[in-house]
């Protein structure tokens, strides 16, 4: 009988180890017990996509800075239009940059110095009576960045003739001018944090931990395709999370005709981060779609090469303006966003669950 308690004793103690085991696993706390080399894909990450991605964006962003140089001194049709095309052209490199929300972009909320939409003209404007604002303080971050600079070149006035004389008030050239300077100061800043020195942290960090690059990064990549992508880009206009549909809340909405481009480049640069395609060339590398090859999912590689084509083809069947789109035939919008949401699952379930990694964000739209 003794012996019997003793065996059985050992059996609850091994039984419990084992719940521990299987605890920490699944919170992603523990090692990752597959034998995928993450410092490859990390590097392929650093150094084939985010780099270049960061490194264009800088050259993007110093000639739009250029431009608004020139259109200040000389506020002009043909500065303005300048000003736009570099804008736009920034504009689309940023939606292979805001994903990376990781070392001195997460530590500067860059993201919300770039990118919250839709921009307040309230703020906006006051920042421009008043003179006097700090354009990095949290209070402000729906009155910088791209959406405010959209406004400032599309929306300001009526027609391109009054935009053109709104600059000849040095208030107003003085708010472009410093928007359009912190926007290339802060790119600057996270590019050279990654070229000194963060880039071989990131890489180094291969372990699976809540805290490592990878389980980080790919976080901030479900994150950024479930909320950046498929809520604000299109759910939020499309009125997916209202009891009404909301067309004034869609990116590019004063610039009118690049809301589609837009989502469609956010849309190419999420499935070639999947693919581990480099930013500049046609090359791949080590991703998440190898790393679901070798654990031996070819299905779920397979399920997601024709989400992202559904997902494009419904994107494309969308008006150039968002706004237009929702106003005149939401259907479309909540098609597309029906399809986005189709490679969230796909994201945050499946393939989080293959690669032993646990969401770190608190999700609160009940999707």
């Amino acid at each position: 009988m003794f012996t019997l308690r003793k065996v059985v004793l050992a059996l609850v103690l091994v039984s419990l180890c084992a719940a521990c085991s299987s605890s920490s696993s699944d919170d992603g706390s523990s090692e990752n017990k597959d034998s995928y080399d993450r410092g490859d894909l990390l590097v392929n990450l650093a150094d084939n996509i985010i780099i270049p991605a960061y490194q264009d964006l800088n050259t993007n962003l110093k000639t739009l800075k250029a431009d608004k140089d020139a259109f200040v001194a000389s506020p002009d049709q043909a500065h303005l239009d300048a000003l736009r095309t570099s804008w736009l052209a920034s504009y689309k490199v940023w939606q292979s940059v805001e994903m990376f929300n990781i070392g001195k972009a997460e530590s500067l909320l860059y993201g919300f110095q770039m990118n919250v939409y839709p921009t307040s003209v309230q703020e906006v404007e006051a920042n421009i009576a008043s003179g006097s604002y700090d354009l990095t303080h949290p209070n402000n971050n729906d009155a910088v960045g791209f959406p405010a600079v959209d406004y400032l070149l599309f929306g300001v006035a009526a027609d391109d003739v009054a935009i053109v004389n709104v600059y000849n008030d040095a208030k107003y050239t003085k708010y472009l001018s410093d928007l359009i300077d912190q926007m290339q100061a802060l790119t600057e800043t996270v590019l050279n944090d990654w070229t000194s020195s963060y880039r071989d942290v990131f890489v180094s960090e291969t372990g699976n931990t809540a805290t490592s690059a990878l389980n980080k990064f790919t976080n901030d990549y479900v994150f950024y395709f479930e909320k950046g992508l498929r809520a604000n880009k299109i759910g939020i206009p499309a009125g997916n999370f209202s009891s009404t549909p909301l067309p004034e809340k869609v990116e590019g909405f004063y610039s009118k005709v690049y809301s589609k481009t837009l989502a469609l480049d956010a849309l190419d640069a999420s499935q070639n981060v999947f693919n581990g395609k480099a930013y500049a060339t046609s090359t791949t590398g080590e991703s998440f779609k190898t790393y679901l090859q070798f654990l031996d999912r070819q299905d779920l590689v397979t399920q997601f090469e024709t989400q992202f084509d559904e997902a494009r083809e419904k994107l494309n069947m969308l008006n150039d303006d968002f706004y237009t789109q929702v106003t005149t035939d939401n259907t479309k919008m909540t098609e597309a966003y029906d399809a986005l949401q189709k490679i969230v699952v796909l994201l945050k379930v499946d393939m989080l669950q293959a690669f032993n990694i646990s969401v770190d964000y608190v999700d609160a739209d009940g999707d």
